[in-house]
């Protein structure tokens, strides 16, 4: 089995005798032990496609301390926020137009995401995700702001849903040619619903202006014969038989200071595969590194029995985690695989 195998076992929740893990770093925390991670985990081949501009230094490092999980390469779209009508920032008037955008789905940039793709796939074996952060939610707010957001969805509610449907109609013209290549076994899409006690709407308006626009995301997802993963910080225990119903394979980050790991493996373990749940709030950043091989291991053993467990951090690790605490994570989650 590679890598990309043990993924997949994991998440038809088999027992395993590897559990895979996949641990990101933000650009500052790149920038500040990239160069530190190669060498400590030194592989020619990652050096030599690094070298070579095969692939970038986010991803060598992954591919060099061992994830099992690698992102690729793909183009999307985005706010031009340079052409943006003053009006979208305002919080006394609700917009009467809906806001310019600039795309980058080129011949030349789906051409790079499937060359991506393949070197992932063949030559290192890993599974292979495109990682869509701020897809439908985040992205709404992120052109109103989201004090104005969440005003216009209990007093624009006609507005709202417009704009979150422009939203996932621009999406869903990327989305059939990244969930269509061969190479790319899961697609996540990223909006953060929750808060630390909480979802940061009612269940209900969740429900009315949410949920349509991410059931039509995951079913192309899942017709292209792709993994749907979802990513959303904070609590956000009120959806997930929500997200279990719409078919949701992975979530992502599982924040233990908002959800008790405990409970949700047992109440939702054999249903959907958790990737995250290392606290990086307290332990990963404030722990010895005796404390964070505990920690990890307890999650590990907690969260991956009968599978469907990824090993991570639950954020991507930022530069208030000292470099002993990750090299000591990624030495625990190597252990146990």
């Amino acid at each position: 089995m590679n890598k990309r195998d043990y993924v997949k076992a994991a998440l038809r929740h088999e027992e395993i005798d590897k559990v895979p893990y996949c641990i990101r770093l933000t650009s500052e925390a790149i920038n500040l032990y990239g160069d530190k991670l190669l060498e400590d985990f030194y592989n020619k081949d990652v050096q030599d496609d690094l070298k070579t501009g095969l692939i970038d230094k986010n991803k060598a490092i992954q591919l060099s301390v061992g994830n099992f999980m690698c992102e690729t390469d793909f183009p999307w779209w985005d706010w031009d926020h340079g052409n943006m009508p003053q009006i979208y920032h305002s919080p006394l008037e609700t917009p009467d137009m809906l806001p310019p955008i600039r795309r980058w789905d080129t011949e030349e940039n789906f051409n790079r995401m499937e060359t991506t793709s393949k070197l992932l796939s063949e030559k290192y074996g890993v599974y292979v995700s495109a990682l869509i952060w701020g897809s439908h939610w985040e992205k709404a707010y992120f052109t109103r702001g989201i004090e104005n957001f969440l005003a216009d969805l209990a007093a624009a509610p006609e507005f709202a849903q417009r704009l979150l449907s422009f939203i996932v109609d621009n999406n869903m013209e990327i989305l059939p040619r990244i969930a269509g290549c061969s190479d790319i076994d899961g697609v996540l899409l990223g909006s953060d619903w929750g808060t630390q006690k909480d979802l940061i709407m009612s269940p209900d308006t969740w429900k009315n202006l949410i949920r349509d626009g991410e059931k039509r995301q995951y079913e192309l997802i899942r017709s292209a014969g792709k993994d749907v993963m979802v990513h959303s910080c904070g609590n956000v225990l009120r959806l997930m038989d929500e997200l279990i119903d719409l078919g949701v394979d992975i979530l992502n980050p599982v924040q233990p200071e908002c959800m008790d790991l405990k409970f949700l493996k047992e109440r939702y373990g054999n249903k959907i595969t958790f990737w995250g749940g290392i606290s990086t709030q307290s332990v990963l950043p404030y722990g010895t590194p005796q404390q964070v091989m505990r920690e990890t291991e307890r999650v590990i053993t907690l969260m991956s029995k009968n599978g469907g467990y990824i090993t991570c951090p639950s954020q991507e690790i930022q530069t208030d985690v000292p470099y002993e605490n990750l090299k000591a994570l990624i030495e625990t989650a190597k252990s146990f695989a």
